[in-house]
């Protein structure tokens, strides 16, 4: 299906060891990754609360049984492999990683819109 990013997306998760995760529901203040579609992909981060844990990739959500499956690691605290994650609560969360982020054009555009 399609890449969607989307704003605002965060929920948890008791994800444990490489597997898929399951996620718990949103966040207060921010939206569900049903937000992302059923079947879509979408850009991800994982952290585990203490911080020591994190990993960032492309997901692929599934409505039923609201799964995140974690298909292609970016970056990760293992080095840039699947994190076999402890037990605890993670966040979860859309982002745009800095290696996929275009900066192409970004000094015309600070010339056009600040004037320098």
């Amino acid at each position: 299906m399609a890449l969607i990013i989307a704003d605002r997306v965060q929920e948890t998760t008791t994800v444990t060891g490489t597997g898929t995760a399951t996620l718990l529901g949103a966040v207060t203040g921010f939206q569900s990754f049903s937000a992302i579609g059923d079947g879509n992909s979408t850009y991800y981060t994982i952290a585990g609360q203490s911080g020591s844990e994190w990993e960032v990739g492309i997901g692929t959500y599934t409505a039923s049984g609201t799964t995140l499956a974690r298909t292609t690691v970016i970056a990760s605290s293992n080095s840039g492999s699947l994190v076999t994650f402890s037990a605890g609560t993670k966040n979860v969360f859309c982002t745009l990683p800095a290696e996929r982020a275009t900066t192409f054009g970004r000094s015309l555009i600070s010339s056009i819109v600040f004037g320098y």
